[in-house]
């Protein structure tokens, strides 16, 4: 292909996937949050005890975690478009299905399987970026899309209280599960899997993104021997697990938490007391605890989203300075492991429970700036096999996200309810996931790796 006129400006139909990562990944983290602030309702209701619980919140992980690799491999096999429009629909099924469960049995075979479908959504989210975004903003495009998904979970835990102040729990969990079906809709209509298939798409974009021609097509044969066996890999599944078995705590057992540990406190806050006296005017005593304390329950994502935007920014700008690609990636994730590991733990320690959640968003703020840096490794690593790669990751991750809920469950019940052990545990975790980065090779594609060694 020639190329384009100077005076031909590049369109920027592209950007529009960023809007359409972002939409998605809030309606994700919608699905996925709401259980954690309805979970109070719902265990009264199926009389659930911390170990149920606890294993409730794993299955999800469980499951997200075993279906990673077959739907990040699906995407790359068959495309983005037709793998999310099946992922999403499952998903936003078994959402609307957990209303309609009877038993513990019931509702962790159903979060099992909700889990199935929502572990296919970032690995092709992640292929669709390596194919229609060129390599200078994808890790910008990664850090919108994950400010997108922590401040959707932000907004979850008000919103489910605003639902469920009119529906009980189990309507609630239908209307949640409609969002999926719009998204689909829409993005069967709009989305191609090679820019070149989409009208809005002009020449001088082509341009832009012809390094990505190889990334667009179907590949299936996936060099899984340099996959499980490079050293990289195994860090970069390794620093992800850690940060999930932390990061989890947010969108399980922090609403428990707050009610359990914090609720007492909460009003005792001057800035809380007061906007509590506020809400007392229109609503219970009750009620306006509930409102805090979700308030509250959304600060750590909230802070997240600024994380991931904040280390967007910085290392676009850093990386456009002339700076390595490997120092802004390790820099980022040890100063976001170790601040988010030291700030955890420093939470449980601070009485005012405002100041405390804001140590605990901080962390969560942390904790997200190693995220831009840890997908886009994913999408430099993997080049044409992104989705595999990406999904990899995040399926060692969500042991890591199945594993922290489960054993805060088991410390609690055995323990009586000793959350400051709960706390150190997570917090040591975040810190291993720090000397993961001094060895990992955020560059080197695997399949140069694997052509490197076919040569020697």
């Amino acid at each position: 292909m020639s190329s384009p006129s100077p005076a031909i400006k590049p369109t920027r139909t592209r950007h529009w996937v960023i809007f359409f990562a972002v939409t998605l990944a809030v309606i994700q983290y919608i699905d996925r949050v709401c259980i954690s602030q309805a979970m109070p309702d719902i265990s009264r209701d199926l009389q659930l005890d911390e170990r149920q619980i606890g294993s409730i919140f794993a299955a999800f992980g469980l499951a997200y975690a075993l279906f990673e690799i077959p739907t990040g491999w699906l995407g790359d096999k068959l495309g983005a478009k037709r793998v999310l429009i099946r992922v999403v629909l499952w998903w936003s099924f078994f959402t609307a299905a957990t209303g309609w469960v009877w038993s513990y049995a019931s509702l962790w075979v159903t979060r099992f399987l909700f889990g199935v479908g929502e572990a296919g959504c970032f690995p092709n989210l992640t292929k669709a970026f390596s194919t229609w975004l060129p390599f200078k903003e994808r890790t910008r495009a990664q850090a919108i899309m994950w400010m997108g998904a922590r401040w959707g979970g932000a907004f979850t835990p008000l919103l489910v209280v605003a639902v469920m102040t009119f529906v009980p729990w189990r309507l609630a969990f239908l209307i949640f599960g409609m969002l999926g079906v719009v998204w689909v809709l829409v993005w069967w209509w709009w989305f191609r899997d090679n820019p070149r298939d989409h009208k809005g798409v002009n020449a001088a974009e082509l341009e832009l993104l012809k390094e990505n021609e190889q990334n667009a097509d179907s590949h299936g044969n996936v060099p899984w021997r340099e996959l499980a066996t490079r050293p990289t890999m195994w860090l970069l599944w390794a620093q992800y697990f850690c940060l999930s078995y932390g990061w989890y705590f947010y969108i399980t057992w922090l609403p428990k938490y707050l009610k359990d540990v914090r609720g007492m406190e909460i009003k005792s806050n001057a800035v809380m007391g007061w906007v509590a006296q506020q809400l007392e005017g229109s609503f219970t005593p009750e009620t306006s605890l509930k409102i805090l304390a979700a308030a509250l329950a959304g600060v750590p994502l909230l802070f997240g989203g600024f994380g991931s935007l904040t280390a967007g920014a910085i290392s676009t700008r850093w990386l456009s300075s002339g700076a390595s690609v490997v120092l802004v990636r390790r820099t980022f994730a040890i100063i976001g492991f170790t601040g988010a590991a030291s700030l955890l733990m420093t939470s449980f320690y601070i009485k005012d429970p405002l100041l405390a959640m804001l140590a605990m968003g901080m962390a969560s703020f942390c904790n997200d700036l190693t995220m831009p840096g840890s997908w886009s490794t994913c999408m430099d690593v993997g080049g044409k096999y992104a989705g595999t790669v990406s999904g990899s990751m995040n399926m060692m991750g969500n042991f890591g996200g199945m594993l922290g809920p489960f054993v805060v469950g088991q410390i609690l019940y055995y323990t009586s309810k000793n959350w400051q052990l709960a706390f150190l545990v997570s917090s040591i975790i975040y810190a291993l996931g720090a000397f993961c980065w001094i060895w990992i090779d955020p560059v080197t594609p695997i399949d140069q790796q694997a052509k490197k060694k076919s040569a020697d």
